[in-house]
């Protein structure tokens, strides 16, 4: 008896060490304190956040990889709620009159990403002058229609701006809106951009079949499929935030679908060290690691599990390797690697290296502190609201 008690308890012991082996254990605060050194790194080195950037002509601060990052720096904010970075973002936003990049009538997608911050404000605050000029450029593009979402990046910068107004004023236009151009650009350009068969993106019209890479497989460029995934999530959130009618519940479940597709997509084409290649299906052809993508999916699975649309037993083991990686890619002084310039493909900024700096340094941590954040809260068990 004693025997097999004994080759019971052994047997129990070699299970925990080999599931402890799997997942790994890490301390929430563990996660935060990289946050915050990679953010800081940030801050430090860009301490007016109103200066125009100057990558080989200069572009005003409230372009697309600015608005990038103020989304990280107000996920950052709900679990550090340091005044500073209230103090940064309203400065920079102040300057920028709380307005589009262009204006209230600008309607290139890139150009509204900036709003979605404007809107996390208002939500803080209740301040009026903070939701005025989004509005009154939705209601313009509504009105006109004069761009559609021509690549996968435009989804991202775009249509949580859509999401979270309908989640301040519960007028189901904007979220109507918005599916009617989610849904164009996943079915209907160039046959469709979404791969339902194989649950992944391609990033615009020039990637879809007959283009391949020269192994033969598909193109899925990593960031790109990352903008979706991040987009799935935060429309979802703010769907999810109020009682849906029969409308937004088919929007919800749409959304739902495609993002229990991608999930299971990305969790088979991880790689062993926990990072996404570049070419997501092609390991020869600019295969990775890559941050700004593996950041994106940890995002994406860590809300997943918390919101119960993903199994914890499938997808926190790779959530722990996803972030194993991102923590490897931060310096000392906070300075990220592993992060691909911009571009549109998987050949675009390479090569991509620990060491090598980004064109831009914003859209990166933005994407970084979106995925460190979400797995924060998975770690600490926060409850979703």
């Amino acid at each position: 008896m004693k025997k097999k008690l004994f080759t019971l308890l052994t047997v129990l012991i070699t299970l925990t060490m080999h599931a402890a082996e799997r997942v790994p254990m890490i301390v929430p605060d563990s996660i935060l304190a990289v946050a915050l050194r990679a953010n800081a790194y940030f801050m430090r080195h860009y301490p007016d956040p109103t200066k125009p950037t100057f990558v080989k002509r200069e572009r005003s601060s409230n372009l697309w990889t600015r608005g990038v990052y103020y989304e990280g720096l107000m996920a950052l904010y709900t679990i550090h709620p340091d005044t500073n970075f209230i103090h940064y973002t309203d400065y920079w936003a102040d300057f920028h009159g709380w307005q589009a990049r262009r204006g209230d009538q600008a309607t290139n997608a890139d150009n509204q990403c900036c709003q979605q911050t404007y809107l996390d404000r208002y939500m803080m605050t209740g301040d009026e002058r903070m939701i005025t000029h989004v509005r009154a450029n939705l209601h313009f593009q509504m009105s006109t229609h004069n761009r559609w979402w021509t690549w996968v990046d435009a989804i991202q910068m775009a249509m949580p701006v859509y999401s979270k107004m309908y989640r301040i004023t519960g007028d189901e236009r904007y979220i109507n809106h918005a599916m009617k151009m989610y849904t164009w650009t996943r079915d209907t350009l160039a046959g469709g951009l979404f791969n339902e068969n194989e649950g992944l993106w391609w990033r615009d019209k020039h990637y879809v079949p007959p283009y391949l890479e020269p192994d033969g497989n598909h193109c899925y460029w990593s960031r790109g499929c990352g903008w979706a995934y991040a987009t799935l999530v935060r429309v979802m959130d703010d769907l999810s935030s109020k009682p849906m009618s029969k409308q937004t519940r088919l929007h919800y479940l749409q959304l739902q679908k495609d993002f229990q597709l991608m999930s299971r997509a990305l969790l088979q084409c991880q790689r062993n060290d926990g990072f996404w290649n570049v070419s997501l299906l092609c390991p020869t052809n600019y295969g990775g690691p890559e941050l700004t993508g593996t950041s994106l999916f940890l995002y994406g699975m860590s809300w997943g599990i918390r919101s119960g649309l993903l199994s914890e037993e499938s997808y926190l083991p790779a959530c722990h390797q996803a972030w194993q990686a991102m923590q490897k890619s931060v310096h000392p002084n906070g300075f990220l690697g592993y992060v691909q310039g911009t571009g549109k493909e998987p050949a675009s900024a390479q090569p991509v290296t620990y060491d090598r700096k980004p064109d831009f340094e914003d859209y990166g941590l933005g994407c970084f502190l979106l995925g460190a954040v979400e797995f924060y809260k998975l770690k600490s068990g926060e409850v979703m609201k």
